[in-house]
């Protein structure tokens, strides 16, 4: 299955938004704090993403299928963020976010760094993160008593 990134335009917004609450919605129940929901997010702070100066927001496709989008921002011109990515669940677990990430780290070779977060509880993300040769940071943030944000990291 081929994947591109396409990057995103205002007019996607509402594509973008609808992918994300499916993609993110499962988690609302173990997530109970609304404003770090990504399910939860609005349409202008897609817009947001989509317009930012320090970072640029991507349209998953694999084919000529829309299935996610991924945010990437910069803290300085080398060391960059990922956040949010996000696959529709009838995508999931087809190697589409290993092959993204693959594509990001190559749009950015002056990378020296990579950053993101995930739920600790969510093992097929983290297992997936750690795969592609992230290290967590040893850093997390509990949110409440079923989730808790872990931080990875992986140098270049």
């Amino acid at each position: 299955m081929e994947i591109s990134l396409v990057k995103a335009k205002d007019n996607d917004a509402q594509a973008i938004l609808d992918m994300q609450v499916a993609a993110f919605k499962p988690l609302a129940r173990e997530i109970q704090r609304y404003e770090i929901n990504p399910a939860n997010e609005s349409i202008e702070k897609v817009l947001k993403r989509i317009n930012r100066e320090d970072g640029s927001f991507f349209n998953i496709e694999a084919g000529n299928k829309l299935v996610g989008a991924i945010c990437i921002s910069w803290k300085e011109e080398t060391q960059f963020w990922i956040s949010p990515m996000f696959i529709l669940p009838t995508y999931q677990g087809k190697g589409i976010a290993q092959k993204v990430i693959h594509l990001v780290e190559e749009m950015y070779p002056q990378a020296v760094s990579w950053e993101l977060a995930t739920i600790v509880e969510e093992k097929r993300n983290c297992y997936l993160y750690e795969k592609m040769g992230y290290k967590q940071t040893g850093f997390s943030k509990k949110i409440n008593n079923q989730t808790t944000l872990i931080y990875y990291k992986k140098m270049c």
